[in-house]
């Protein structure tokens, strides 16, 4: 059973079927009382947009979005983990064949151009994962 993750914001812009809401992010002591002394707390606004055909939906309507939990775990998986992974490894290889390790540190690193480029030619094929809902 998923869990979901469910963001209140402000919708922004209406174009056809794309709704762009604007949410703000708050970290998790946002709404503490001491947080004007405190220089932990902060906060940001996104704009996500979602596919919908609710033709009532009006600019400045405030609205609910939904989403996986998946939806966070694999935009952390691909963003993070597996570039950390693909250095290390590399690395690791690397360092058998080539004595130097400043070169085999900027190779490793140079691993990421591919990854990330490859990444970005399957953009729709992983936002399409990546998508918020409007709840109804």
């Amino acid at each position: 059973m998923s869990r979901q993750i469910e963001h209140t914001g402000i919708v922004n812009q209406i174009i056809g079927n794309q709704i762009r809401v604007l949410i703000t992010q708050q970290s998790a002591c946002g709404s503490c009382a001491a947080k004007g002394a405190c220089s932990v707390s902060d906060t940001g606004t996104k704009i996500i947009e979602v596919e919908s055909s609710n033709s009532s939906l009006r600019v400045g309507q405030e609205v609910t979005l939904i989403g996986n939990t998946t939806m966070g775990l694999l935009a952390v998986l691909l963003a993070f983990v597996f570039p950390f992974i693909l250095i290390l490894f590399s690395l690791f290889i690397l360092s058998m064949f080539i004595k130097s390790e400043a070169i085999a540190g900027f190779i490793s690193i140079s691993m990421l151009v591919p990854y990330f480029t490859i990444l970005s030619l399957f953009n729709k094929k992983i936002s399409k994962k990546l998508q918020f809902k409007l709840k109804t």
